[in-house]
């Protein structure tokens, strides 16, 4: 198995942190066990440890460091949940680099959620727990609903879909972080309309170049200003049938 790179000096002037030699140790096994995991599952196409470095470890952490924003205490615990996981991502790397926050990962995927599960158990993460479940029936679940200070997903979906599955799983004053690739201006005046129906706004948008293939990527910070109502998220497959546009839905008006 091979090494993944340290990159001591690259974490530091990037992100203004340096993983310990035991989160490095993480880190490694966490590769490991998607290298191997990837022999019987369809978890990753990026295997070579400086991709995975760069856009699984690397990507995962930046959507924190710098420029989120956060008004959190970062020595203060929080409570993440982190939706269509798939594989871990971002919620593994994070979780290893905030040991004393809790961690909920989330994919509708029952085979990934077992891998994500093993790996758990094999890394030892006791700061972590993984369901089966869709993002829909979470955000209408009493138990999750209004429940998380910070919700994350990758570009599972547009960012309203995205949007949609996050805000009502966070309380009033909770941040989500949407990890997007290229944006656009249009993407941008979509989701902002789709925001005013969830009772979020746009806090902060940073598009940045990763450290050594220099790609594109732009993280989007939400912040939930007001309870969400009731009617959202809608039913399974609703959100991404008719996304949140300019134009509100009235079925509740």
């Amino acid at each position: 198995m091979d090494s993944l790179p340290i990159n001591s000096a690259l974490w530091q002037s990037t992100l203004n942190w340096t993983p310990s030699e035991f989160q490095q140790s993480q880190f490694q096994q966490l590769y490991s066990e998607v290298i191997s995991g990837n022999k019987r599952l369809n978890l990753t196409r990026i295997t070579s440890p400086e991709e995975f470095w760069e856009k699984h470890l690397w990507d995962s952490l930046r959507g924190f460091f710098p420029g989120t924003h956060l008004d959190q205490n970062p020595n203060q615990s929080q409570k993440l949940i982190d939706i269509g996981t798939g594989a871990g991502f971002p919620g593994l790397p994070l979780a290893i680099a905030h040991p004393t926050w809790d961690f909920n990962l989330v994919d509708s995927t029952r085979k990934k959620i077992q891998f994500v599960h093993e790996t758990i158990q094999t890394l030892k993460l006791s700061n972590v727990r993984c369901f089966v479940e869709r993002a829909e029936a979470l955000g209408q679940d009493s138990r999750h609903r209004e429940q998380y200070d910070i919700a994350t997903i990758r570009a599972v979906a547009t960012a309203t879909v995205c949007a949609e599955y996050c805000i009502p799983l966070l309380k009033v004053g909770g941040t989500a972080i949407l990890y997007r690739g290229q944006w656009t201006d249009y993407e941008q005046d979509e989701l902002k309309a789709a925001l005013e129906q969830l009772g979020s706004e746009l806090l902060h948008c940073e598009t940045f170049v990763t450290p050594l293939t220099e790609s594109r990527r732009t993280c989007l910070i939400l912040r939930k200003s007001f309870p969400t109502h009731p009617f959202y998220p809608r039913a399974i497959g609703i959100p991404t049938q008719k996304p949140l546009s300019s134009t509100p839905i009235t079925e509740f008006d």
